[in-house]
């Protein structure tokens, strides 16, 4: 019996990811948002990006471009505000890999995650026309018209009323689907909205979408009583999808067989999180580990910039993230936990929500709700496998039972 996976995405693990921060500004106002400090006036201007682009091309032997693959990823904010700058900085890339006969060339992606908004306007539309090849784009939906409603909101001045975004979205998902079969929406799980989780990811996909990634927040949200209503919601949803057989068409990253287990020390000892080896820059021409170490994206620390594209990359600023792993960074509870794989962290939380500067200090605001998650998970594997031996034994006692013998009178 085929069970549906989550893909793992294109050269996963393989790709060098370089992000553009093309804009801070945003046309929603995401209630858990962990870009704080977005604006309207912090642009990436054209210079900028191109000065950025013939520093990393003019180091293709560098240790840190050697890769075999790249993927150039552009954020905001909202990336598609700067949709004409992005074409810009596309066709600019594809034209230096060529002539320069750069390695890339053969294998690069150009990466998107969008609110959706503006996914259908003309000139987003004539840019996927033109790098469809080489394109990944995701849909943020999160789920039914009441969660996503509860968290993306229009931007509003004051006295104007709030007003959720959900409309404005999901008139764009057929489009997008018809563009990208198979592509996966970003769902976003905060205290307020646990008791929509299991409605909205079949609402999700109700909608076409077969794949649904879903992820906690990081930050330190989480109520009392919060993991018991999200194992409860996680445990119904698993219900809803095994007694459906939903499991064979779809998937929901929540439900992991390889999660919920003791690491061991000396063999699972990576560090979670690719800051260091990705690479960010921001409309200043600042470079960082990783866009969460830009200061629109901390609430108490400075920004920890490895450098810019006027005096390049400081070895010295960037050498802590690269000896980063599990182990430097865990307290004891964490490394000694018996059900430790598959508990995630983000390095710039660490950083943010440190006692001190250090990227040495895992926050774990997210423990109670990795333990409540791993509990779903083995009622959702145990419940779908006893399911399927049932069927097994079904199937093979039709194929050999013993032929009927024909009725008397």
């Amino acid at each position: 019996m085929e069970i549906k996976e989550t893909d793992n995405g294109w050269q996963e693990g393989m790709a060098k990811s370089i992000t553009f921060i093309v804009t801070k500004d945003c046309q929603l106002a995401c209630k858990y948002c962990y870009l704080v400090g977005k604006n309207e006036k912090e642009r990436m201007s054209w210079e900028t990006a191109k000065a950025a682009i013939d520093y990393i091309l003019d180091r293709e032997h560098d240790e840190m471009f050697d890769t075999e693959s790249v993927i150039f990823d552009f954020i905001g904010g909202e990336p598609f505000l700067e949709i004409e700058l992005i074409d810009r900085i596309c066709d600019y890339l594809k034209v230096q890999m060529f002539s320069r006969n750069h390695h890339w060339f053969n294998s690069y992606r150009f990466s998107f995650s969008t609110n959706g908004i503006n996914y259908d306007s003309e000139p987003v539309q004539r840019f996927i026309g033109k790098n469809i090849g080489h394109l990944s784009i995701g849909i943020t939906i999160d789920g039914t018209r009441r969660k996503h409603d509860l968290n993306r909101v229009w931007k509003h001045s004051n006295g104007e009323a709030e007003r959720g975004s959900y409309d404005d979205v999901v008139r764009n998902i057929p489009l997008w689907l018809n563009q990208f079969p198979g592509s996966s929406t970003k769902v976003t799980i905060s205290s307020a909205d646990i008791p929509y989780i299991c409605e909205s990811v079949l609402h999700l996909y109700s909608l076409g979408i077969h794949e649904v990634n879903i992820n906690c927040v990081f930050e330190n949200v989480w109520n009392e009583g919060d993991d018991i209503a999200f194992e409860q919601q996680l445990m119904q949803l698993a219900d809803t999808i095994i007694d459906g057989d939903l499991y064979r068409d779809y998937a929901c990253s929540f439900f992991s067989e390889h999660i919920g287990k003791p690491l061991d020390p000396v063999n699972d000892n990576q560090n979670w999180c690719g800051a260091g080896r990705m690479l960010s820059i921001d409309s200043a021409g600042n470079f960082y580990p990783c866009t969460r170490f830009a200061q629109y994206s901390l609430r108490s620390k400075k920004a920890w910039m490895i450098g810019n594209i006027h005096d390049g990359i400081d070895k010295n600023r960037l050498r802590p993230f690269l000896t980063l792993d599990r182990l430097t960074q865990s307290p004891r509870e964490c490394i000694d936990c018996e059900v430790a794989s598959g508990c995630a962290w983000c390095q710039g939380e660490n950083y943010d929500a440190a006692d001190t500067p250090t990227i040495y200090q895992r926050a774990t605001a997210i423990c109670k709700m990795h333990k409540a998650r791993v509990r779903a998970n083995n009622y959702y594997w145990n419940k779908l496998y006893r399911k399927l031996e049932l069927e097994g034994n079904r199937e093979e006692y039709e194929k050999n039972k013993p032929a009927r013998k024909p009725e008397t009178c």
